[in-house]
């Protein structure tokens, strides 16, 4: 790699200057960076181990969470005054082209430093070495779009005039990022107006700025990316990880059998659990007939669940289960067992963490959604891709799969929203999306019902959803 040595000495020079009165200048303008520091930590965990890349005096570090926290900067003078602020966290004084540390971290974060950088691409392949298969990167910067306004700015004395620095693309972000070996799965843009003036920075920076044509001029962008997956055969992920299918079933007697004769084998073991939930037919004693009938070839776990709703059969099932992945299988078998496995794999080939059915992509079976319904969906499905800034084609596809030491981080998230999901889909896809994985749709062939009656109101459970999607707003997009 080509250093221009007069142009880093004098990027040294400016930061060793800076750090004078580096911590007065951050307090006046607190506003905005707190902003960036708070969207960073709502995507954190305590258990999270974080490596700040260009950290200055540690002003980020400080004020996120994680469990061991390390800061790398070329600035001696900006490390000595971060080292004066904590002893909690570690840092350290060492160039972003010349990485030497050691080890792996969870969160990797790069916080308006990339216009600094001589070779962006070159620091991006140094992180390789940082990074396991879950590791997050996360990139802040400018928008372009506001290269006058910030140099303006500068010009009048608004904000402190900084050297020559690259001005990027979110395109140029997320291509120099694929090139050194991560995949953009996440970005976002926040902030119209970069300091406060009460009422007026609210509107705009809180709610405009997350609205479409709003958003496209707001001034801080994000990208998030992971490392590309490591490629296995299908026979080594045959014997990787072992699957518990949740089943809950509410007067689905007639279904319970052929959910289970139905299931394929994949993975290393498969457990199938039943949660019966409060039925006027002879649905649980179906299940138990059914586990002793076939319990020399399959692995079946059955209960009664003591709450209500399918959500809370959900949380039951999945507290039972043993498996490394757990799947949720609606007993209708709208959903057919034999695709089960598609989901599995595509889960342990890393192309997602969060798989959601999708049963708005093949044609349907005459008579599996009514039209309301499918128009409703349609709806859900621009309203949740908004929020969760993933494409989420059906929320309402019961079918999901995770990983169970996710669902068990997402359990210990699950105060942030609250117990406020009858269903349980949204419940863990808001959740997911606090977890900051990579959700991606699944499309399955999406059959009529055979035995039976559906358990949802189209009109009673769409106000709830709508509740629900206005609750997930403020909670995600506004909060």
């Amino acid at each position: 790699m080509f250093i221009n040595t007069e142009k880093y000495n004098q990027l040294k020079a400016y930061f060793n200057q800076a750090s004078t009165n580096w911590l007065k200048y951050r307090k006046k303008r607190s506003y905005y960076w707190n902003s960036i520091t708070r969207y960073i930590n709502y995507f954190m965990l305590d258990s999270n181990s974080v490596l700040e890349i260009g950290c200055g005096a540690g002003d980020l570090l400080l004020d996120i969470k994680g469990s061991k926290k390390v800061g790398i900067d070329f600035s001696e003078k900006l490390i000595e005054l971060a080292k004066t602020r904590s002893n909690d966290v570690e840092f350290k004084v060492m160039e972003a082209e010349n990485i030497t540390l050691d080890e792996k971290f969870d969160v990797i974060i790069l916080s308006n430093i990339i216009g600094y950088l001589q070779d962006i691409e070159h620091v991006f392949i140094k992180l390789n070495k940082l990074t396991h298969p879950r590791t997050r990167i996360i990139v802040t910067y400018y928008n372009k779009l506001w290269e006058p306004l910030i140099k303006f700015a500068e010009f009048i004395g608004v904000k402190r005039r900084s050297p020559i620095q690259n001005w990027l693309t979110n395109h140029d972000i997320k291509n120099l990022l694929y090139l050194s070996g991560f995949e953009t799965y996440r970005d976002n843009k926040s902030m119209l107006i970069p300091f406060n003036i009460p009422l007026i920075s609210w509107l705009f920076n809180k709610i405009l700025s997350r609205i479409w044509f709003f958003n496209y001029f707001s001034l801080n962008r994000y990208v998030f990316a992971r490392p590309f997956q490591k490629i296995h055969t299908k026979n080594e992920m045959d014997t990787m990880f072992s699957t518990s299918v949740i089943i809950p079933a509410r007067n689905e007697s007639g279904n319970i059998e052929n959910a289970i004769r139905r299931m394929p084998e994949f993975g290393k073991h498969l457990e199938i659990i039943f949660i019966e939930g409060n039925s006027t037919d002879d649905t649980w004693q179906t299940v138990q007939d059914m586990q002793r009938k076939y319990n020399h070839s399959f692995d079946i776990k059955i209960a009664q669940q003591a709450g209500k709703g399918k959500g809370d059969a959900v949380r039951n099932g999945f507290d039972m289960a043993t498996g490394d992945i757990v799947m949720i299988l609606d007993a209708d078998l709208t959903v057919p067992p034999e695709e089960l496995p598609k989901f599995y794999y595509a889960l342990v080939s890393g192309k997602g963490e969060f798989i959601n059915g999708s049963r708005l992509i093949y044609p349907m079976e005459k008579g599996a959604m009514r039209t309301l319904n499918t128009f409703g969906n349609k709806f859900f499905r621009w309203a949740f891709s908004w929020l969760l800034e993933q494409p989420v084609k059906d929320s309402l596809c019961g079918t999901k799969v995770m990983f169970k030491s996710d669902y068990e981080k997402l359990k210990l998230n699950r105060s942030f929203f609250g117990d406020f999901d009858p269903f349980g889909d949204f419940d863990l896809l808001f959740g997911s999306y606090k977890l900051n994985l990579k959700i991606i749709d699944l499309p399955i062939i999406y059959r009529e019902r055979v035995y039976g009656e559906t358990n949802i109101s189209r009109f009673t459970h769409g106000f709830l959803l709508l509740r629900m999607v206005m609750y997930a707003a403020r909670k995600i997009k506004f909060y």
